[in-house]
């Protein structure tokens, strides 16, 4: 079974995601490297899709092309899928909104992970990760746990924290926000920065 590795700028966007949207659902799709570095998949990059209709086929089969497209420039592929329940306490795969996103994902790329935020963790002090990571298992045809890590653990969460304090999640740009506005960026390139760089920014 894979183990996935979550670099400090996917986690920050999944993050601020669901921190600038506390009182709904939100999700999004997680970029990882082509080549796994042995049993690890490196997730480098995460892309906020929606924070309203998530369940929308038209608007995120659009948004599935694009950000195919986008991946695939930067040498990278969609391997997986992320989302923050709307209750407090629905931190479950199982109540997961537009969980079939996570299904097609897995199809096309079979060490595909689903990250649930687990919004009890979700705090201005960010002691602890606050996802949970599931892996398809194909002899049980169903996701399971799995083990997942954080880039610099102690860091990451510290200047998320920081972070958060300041307001910056106000900023993150997903595809809704890119469908009232074009003008928005979806792939949150001011976010691809160091923790440290992006603390001078606010």
């Amino acid at each position: 079974m894979c183990e996935y590795e979550f670099s400090e700028t996917a986690y920050t966007k999944i993050i601020f995601h669901a921190a600038k949207y506390p009182h709904q659902a939100v999700n999004g799709l997680l970029l990882a490297e082509k080549k796994t570095k042995g049993s690890i998949v490196q997730i480098t990059d995460a892309i906020p899709l929606f924070h309203q209709c998530l369940g929308v086929t038209p608007m995120a089969e659009i948004a599935l092309m694009q950000i195919d497209a986008y991946a695939e420039s930067a040498g990278l592929v969609i391997a997986g899928y992320y989302a923050a329940p709307e209750n407090f306490y629905d931190n479950q795969i199982e109540k997961a909104p537009a969980a079939k996103i996570a299904d097609k994902i897995q199809e096309n790329f079979k060490n595909a992970c689903f990250a649930i935020v687990d919004n009890k963790l979700v705090s201005l002090e960010h002691k602890r990760a606050a996802l949970q990571v599931y892996s398809y298992a194909s002899d049980s045809n169903r996701w399971s746990k799995a083990k997942y890590s954080l880039v610099n653990t102690s860091q990451t969460l510290e200047g998320v924290s920081l972070l958060l304090k300041r307001g910056a999640m106000r900023d993150v740009i997903d595809f809704d926000n890119h469908l009232d506005n074009p003008e928005n960026d979806w792939t949150n390139q001011f976010l691809n920065q160091s923790l440290k760089d992006l603390q001078k920014l606010y």
